[in-house]
């Protein structure tokens, strides 16, 4: 699959996912701004309720002290309008009986009703009288409630029992059963008390509400809502758990592109890797081919310096086969390491001074020098020593490849403990050095670091990925450091092993 391909589908989908995720945001904001303003609906409606409730519980109370002064000696009828008590009335027409002649003339009876309308007139004066006075009274009551309203104390005229109860009554009746606290302020803002658990802070969970507005001097009925943010998310959690799985699915795209990426460059190194290794592989079967045609000819039999020359080419062009084989067989070791691997208790300074002595004259033909300071006195460590050979060997291969055309080459490989369960081997060279931004990948399989115009250096990409992979089995761990243009150097740690 194509680059573009991988980016097309890779940018399609970021965009699907990305829409998804953020309609379901926008999604759960505003379910949560629609849970509030609900919330906040149904706490006003029980602050009105509340405040209601008081005037009217005050008001009572005025009216049953005052009670005994409003001593209804009439009453009203369905009009509205005053009339006669049941007991005026009755008296009223047992003495209009009683005075009534058994046989009245015509005339006596005339005078009869003119006297009691008379007295029905004058009745009437006296009712319309004390309902003057009782209307009067009535007023002196209202006033006095308004005055003497003000002068009881706050705690009295908003008791903290009955408005928590009468709140909670209310909030249920609105769907809400949450906790909350209540406080109640003088119109200057003063506190008057406040419930345990009240806190002002975030101002948005408290709501307030006037409370005898009506009054000169009103008092302020705040209530706040320590657990509302839980209460508003928990009415829509059961959007979090389709967040999550976007997000998840998100994260599983991201990492399957990176991995499509990755897979893509490992079939791209492994295409020059097979292209490298046919290129090495047949340069030294061609040397060999040759020089056995060589040996057919009769004139080259008889001349043993010819023949000594192609005896000569037949076991170089060997040695190089049979290593480049070797750096090939070395990455089966990345399959089934522990099924290879034979740990011995080996000298780490006698192992390293027997490659050096082997490896000094490689070095030598280019006319450089390789230095070797054993300074550990902990030396023994547990490896494989035939891996533990090719690590050095590897290191030093390295070195002399990617040496400095301007300048000998000069190695230098040293020993020492850090500390005394430490062994440490320091390979330094004077090479082309590594780039900041190659640093990272040198230890990839199939990695090879860009050399620019330089076509003399060959290889698989192999040799630091099995340095890496060996030094981690053998429990330790790799560095390097490298200044671009001056030189590299590697640095392997080893536990040791205690006597």
């Amino acid at each position: 699959m194509k680059k573009s391909t991988i980016w097309l589908l890779a940018i399609v989908m970021a965009i699907t996912i990305g829409a998804l995720l953020y309609f379901q945001i926008i999604y759960l904001e505003r379910m949560v701004k629609m849970r509030e303003e609900q919330f906040s609906g149904s706490v006003m409606r029980s602050l009105y309720a509340t405040s209601g409730y008081l005037e009217r519980q005050e008001t009572l109370h005025f009216l049953e002290q005052d009670a005994n002064v409003l001593e209804n000696s009439f009453y009203i009828d369905e009009t509205g309008a005053p009339t006669l008590s049941a007991e005026e009335e009755g008296s009223l027409l047992m003495e209009a009986r009683q005075k009534r002649p058994k046989k009245v003339s015509p005339r006596g009876y005339g005078e009869a009703n003119q006297d009691l309308s008379r007295r029905y007139q004058t009745l009437r004066e006296v009712i319309r009288t004390q309902y003057l006075y009782q209307k009067g009274l009535l007023n002196e009551v209202i006033l006095t409630i308004l005055r003497d309203a003000e002068s009881r104390p706050a705690i009295e005229r908003a008791d903290s029992t009955m408005i928590k109860s009468y709140l909670r009554t209310e909030l249920a009746n609105n769907g809400l059963n949450v906790p909350f606290a209540v406080a109640v302020f003088d119109s200057r803002g003063n506190e008057v008390y406040e419930t345990p658990g009240y806190e002002s802070k975030p101002a948005n969970d408290v709501y307030s509400q006037l409370v005898f507005p009506n009054s000169s001097n009103p008092y302020q009925l705040s209530i706040s809502f320590p657990t509302k943010r839980k209460y508003i998310f928990s009415s829509v959690r059961f959007i979090i758990p389709t967040l999550a799985f976007t997000l998840i699915l998100l994260v599983v795209f991201v990492y399957t592109i990176i991995l499509a990426f990755r897979q893509k460059r490992l079939s791209e190194m492994k295409t020059d890797f097979i292209n490298n290794m046919t290129h090495e592989l047949k340069t030294p079967i061609s040397s060999v081919s040759l020089a056995a045609q060589m040996l057919v000819d009769p004139s080259v039999l008889k001349s043993p310096s010819s023949l000594q020359h192609i005896s000569q080419i037949i076991t170089d062009e060997s040695k190089r086969l049979r290593f480049q084989v070797e750096k090939v067989l070395q990455m089966s070791v990345f399959d089934d390491s522990t099924a290879l691997l034979k740990f011995t208790a080996i000298d780490a300074n006698v192992v390293i001074a027997n490659v050096v002595s082997t490896f000094k004259i490689k070095v030598e033909r280019f006319g450089g020098t390789l230095g070797c300071e054993l300074n550990a006195e902990s030396s023994r460590v547990s490896v494989d020593e035939m891996q533990f050979t090719n690590v050095i060997f590897n290191l030093l291969d390295n070195a002399v490849k990617y040496r400095r055309e301007d300048v000998d080459p000069r190695l230098e490989i040293t020993t020492s403990n850090p500390d005394p369960s430490t062994f440490e081997i320091r390979v330094n060279d004077n090479g082309i050095g590594i780039k900041r931004d190659n640093l990272k990948r040198i230890f990839d399989k199939f990695y090879r670091v860009n050399t620019g115009n330089r076509h003399d250096v060959k290889g698989f990409g192999l040799g630091l990925a099995y340095v890496r992979k060996m030094v981690t089995l053998f429990h330790g761990s790799i560095t390097v450091e490298s200044d671009f243009g001056e030189g590299t150097t590697f640095i392997i740690t080893l536990p040791t092993i205690q006597e």
